[in-house]
Parts: structure tokens; C-alpha cells; sequence
């Protein structure tokens, strides 16, 4: 059975659940509502969520742990002869997976039947052309080995798939009766509900947390891979970044932390005065109608793709301050050479940051006490004094917030950067040379036809990982602010 009519035959099951629990806890209190210790409600959301959690649960974790346990019982046929030695068992098992997907959908299709897939050999038949001919497409022929691997896959994989379906059955059906057989009018069904609900949301709380320190992880590992393959002092303390697939490369960070830093740093100062500038007359001046105008035209600004801001920036922003600034232009002296510079991709990015930094800091700011405004005015302050005085300085830890929300936005920015501000990893002062920033050379690295045992690939997990940490700082930083300003208003 398909995952998705799986889910849906779960859903099914826990609407009828919930008709049955409530029409039981109804009947056993005779009809009367106020026989009964809950809400009828409660009693059917306690048959519904019996019969549906616990299975689409287990559903969820079979589904992250089957492909592990497949992966490792197949890789063992895959012999060390099998693997050339510009490639490795991950790269193998890859092929494996296509292999098994492109069997898969020629059954699907009618191409083979199960028996035939089953069957192949391929040392007498083009594997390759008879997958081609679904629209799967290979890169290379089918050895003998990777085509026994893909089809053991295959059986694994359908073998796990019934029995996952069997197993989230029972739990369903056995969830379902036995909730149903507890329903009477004295089940404590609104205790029941109410802590089922609550597990629910500490459950959904740790995934969030969890994820965090699986990204971690993940990139830690392959981080520690690269550090064996490539000097730690040479990445850190190097000074020339020059990736090279052939040997000796220069990997280091530094030119690129300080186009990542130089980026961010022009485009927090073009959005932080323009976005603050806007949220203090948004709140203090404007009237109902221009804010229930403005704010929500401004705000349109952060639900542009970035992929659209970074067109902007190379047909629109690039070309005119190249106009400006090229040779005959201002003063007459050939300040920048192309398009792509360090204020075209910095000017972009910030107006792409004004809502972030202008959206919060509104909030920030009505969010102060109007006593506190009607205090300061009644002294005798003027509306402008009140504001610098009295309202910026009780909201200044909320604004520290958005700027620093707004510099790891700016941090992590790919498109414009890659469109606006070039490809080159340089140390320099000149905000009109091309620089790029560190998640420009992740996406470069991890492009096209890698190698994952080079040092040349791993050195993109070493970026995010200090990408990762770069933010971590900044959000340590901004809590520290906040709770040193803080102090003071209350």
C-alpha cells in the first residue's frame, strides 16, 4: 500500500473514532450531557487520537529508520573490488538507489513485470537502454554487482513496506477498540485529552531541538573529515582561498568571512536607518489610514524571492553604478570595472532587510506603555523629545533584536550575493571590487559532479559549521544586550 493511502486510511480511521467514542459516552450516560464527567467532544478526540498517534508515530519512524537498516544490509554485497578508486561506497550505493527507482518505475510503467525485474542479468541485457527507455536516465552502464544490489534493495524495501503496514494497522485498529471499550460517562476524557495534547507539544518542541543538534552533528563529522584531509592552521589562519580539484588548494576562510562581514555590514546600513526610520513614524506619526496603507506595502518587500532581488541587482542596480562610477563617469576616474561590486549586492540586500528591521521594531515600539508616553508629553516633553527620550530608549532591546535578526539574515543570503556581488575571494577595502561571502563558495563546492572524500567538497562543511557558529555568536550577543538594556525598564 502506498505511504499516502496509509496516512489517509489513519486519518479515516481516527474520524470514525471520534463519532464512535462520543456516540458511546453519550449512550452510556443516556443521552443527558450533564451525566457525563467531559464534554462529549472530549471523549471522541480521545478515541480519535488513541487510534491515530501512536500509529502514524510509529509510521514516521519506520520511515526514517528503514532506508538506515536497507542501506547497511545491502552495502555488504557491494564488494571492495566493485568500488573504483576515484569513488567510494556512498557514490556505489547511490547508483544502487537509481538502479532499484528506475526498476521500480519500468514495473510501474509496464515495462517489466515483477518477475522479470526480479530476473535481470546484466551481462545479458542493456540495463541502461531498457531504463532509458521509461525515462530513467543513467550515467553510466549497470556492472553485474550494483544490478544484484538493486534488486536485494527492492526486495528489502517492499518486504519492509508491508510489514510497516501491518504494524501501523494493529496499532490503529488495537488503539481504536481498546480507547473505545474505556469510553463510559465517569472516563476522565478531558484529563486524557489534555495531557495527550501537551505530549504532543513537548514532542513537537524536542524535534525542534533536535533537529538543530542533528544539522550540528552531521556537519561536525564532516568537518572533522576535512581537518583530516586539509590543515586546520591553513584554513583558519591562511590568507588566499583558491580551491583546486586537482590538488594543492588554499582553503581558506578568512577572504571569504570578510566579504561575508563587508556584504552584511553596507546592507545593515542601508536597511537599519531606513527601517527604523519607518517603524518610528509607522507607530509615533502616521495616521490610521496611512499606516493601514504603508505597513502593509512595506512589508511586501520580505515575501519577494530573493532569486527577483538579485535580478534587480544585476539588470538594474549593478549596471547603474557601473554608469556611475565606470570610466568618464564620476570625476572622471574608472572606479569600478563591472556590474557585480560590494554596494550592489550590499544595496539590494538591504532593501531586502527593511521589513525585517521595520516590521519588528513597530511592534517593539507600540508594544511600549502609553502611560510612559503620556508621562513624558505631560512633563512638558514635545512629541519628537518623547520619542528619543522615552519611547527608543524602552524598546531598545527589542530594536537590538531585529537589527541582529537582520545581520544573520544578511549572513546567510546566497542569491543576491552570487548576482549582485561576484565570485572572488579577496581581501579589500574598496566597497566597488567584487567580493563573494561564504555561502556563495558552499553552493560553488557542492556543485556538480564532487567528490565527497576530497577536501575540496568537505570544505563546505566546515564553512556551515562556522557559518552556524558566526549566528550562534550573534544571537548569544543580541541576548546579552537585551537583558542589559532590559534592567533598566523594569
Amino acid at each position: 500500500m502506498p505511504t499516502y493511502w496509509l496516512v489517509l486510511s489513519l486519518l479515516v480511521l481516527a474520524a470514525v473514532g471520534y463519532v464512535l467514542g462520543r456516540n458511546r459516552a453519550l449512550q452510556t450516560a443516556g443521552g443527558d450531557t450533564r451525566a457525563l464527567h467531559s464534554l462529549p467532544n472530549y471523549y471522541g478526540l480521545n478515541v480519535a487520537l488513541t487510534s491515530l498517534v501512536p500509529a502514524l508515530g510509529v509510521l514516521i519512524v519506520w520511515m526514517l529508520v528503514q532506508p538506515v537498516f536497507v542501506d547497511s544490509r545491502v552495502s555488504t554485497l557491494i564488494p571492495d573490488s566493485a568500488v573504483p578508486e576515484d569513488a567510494t561506497l556512498d557514490l556505489v550505493m547511490s547508483d544502487v538507489r537509481r538502479v532499484a527507482d528506475g526498476l521500480d518505475e519500468a514495473v510501474e510503467q509496464g515495462a517489466l513485470t515483477p518477475s522479470e525485474a526480479r530476473q535481470l542479468d546484466a551481462e545479458a541485457t542493456d540495463i541502461r537502454a531498457r531504463l532509458g527507455e521509461v525515462g530513467v536516465a543513467l550515467g553510466s552502464d549497470v556492472r553485474p554487482e550494483v544490478l544484484r544490489a538493486a534488486q536485494r534493495y527492492r526486495q528489502l524495501t517492499s518486504v519492509g513496506k508491508t510489514a510497516m503496514s501491518i504494524v501501523v494497522a494493529v496499532l490503529a485498529l488495537g488503539g481504536l477498540a481498546w480507547s473505545y471499550s474505556q469510553t463510559h460517562k465517569d472516563f476522565r476524557a478531558r484529563n486524557v485529552v489534555e495531557k495527550g495534547v501537551l505530549a504532543l507539544l513537548v514532542v513537537a518542541a524536542s524535534l525542534a531541538i533536535l533537529t538543530t543538534i542533528g544539522i550540528v552533528f552531521s556537519m561536525f563529522f564532516e568537518t572533522i573529515n576535512f581537518f583530516g584531509l586539509h590543515s586546520w592552521k591553513d584554513f583558519f589562519f591562511g590568507s588566499t582561498w583558491a580551491p583546486n580539484f586537482r590538488g594543492d588548494s588554499e582553503l581558506s576562510i578568512l577572504p571569504l568571512l570578510w566579504g561575508t562581514l563587508y556584504i552584511s555590514f553596507v546592507a545593515l546600513l542601508v536597511s537599519v536607518p531606513i527601517g527604523l526610520f519607518a517603524a518610528i513614524y509607522l507607530s509615533e506619526y502616521a495616521n490610521g489610514a496611512t499606516r493601514s496603507f504603508a505597513k502593509p506595502l512595506l512589508e511586501i518587500l520580505a515575501g519577494i524571492p530573493t532569486i527577483v532581488y538579485g535580478l534587480f541587482a544585476l539588470l538594474t542596480v549593478g549596471p547603474m553604478l557601473a554608469d556611475v562610477f565606470a570610466k568618464g563617469g564620476l570625476l572622471g576616474v574608472e572606479w569600478m570595472t563591472g556590474a557585480t561590486s560590494v554596494v550592489t549586492a550590499g544595496v539590494v540586500m538591504g532593501i531586502m532587510l527593511i521589513p525585517f528591521v521595520s516590521s519588528l521594531s513597530d511592534d517593539i515600539i507600540n508594544a511600549v506603555p502609553q502611560s510612559m508616553r503620556d508621562g513624558s508629553l505631560g512633563l512638558g516633553a514635545t512629541q519628537s523629545e518623547t520619542v528619543r527620550q522615552v519611547v527608543l530608549p524602552a524598546a531598545l532591546p527589542g530594536i537590538v533584536g531585529a537589527i541582529l535578526l537582520a545581520a544573520s539574515r544578511a549572513i546567510g543570503e546566497t542569491m543576491i550575493v552570487v548576482m549582485g556581488a561576484g565570485a572572488i575571494a579577496k581581501f579589500s577595502l574598496n566597497p566597488l571590487e567584487s567580493m563573494t561571502t561564504i555561502t556563495t563558495r558552499i553552493v560553488s563546492q557542492l556543485t556538480g559532479d564532487t567528490d565527497f572524500a576530497s577536501p575540496e567538497t568537505l570544505v563546505a562543511f566546515a564553512l556551515g559549521l562556522t557559518l552556524f557558529v558566526l549566528t550562534l555568536g550573534l544571537n548569544v550577543l543580541a541576548l546579552y544586550i537585551v537583558r542589559k538594556y532590559r534592567e533598566q525598564y523594569e
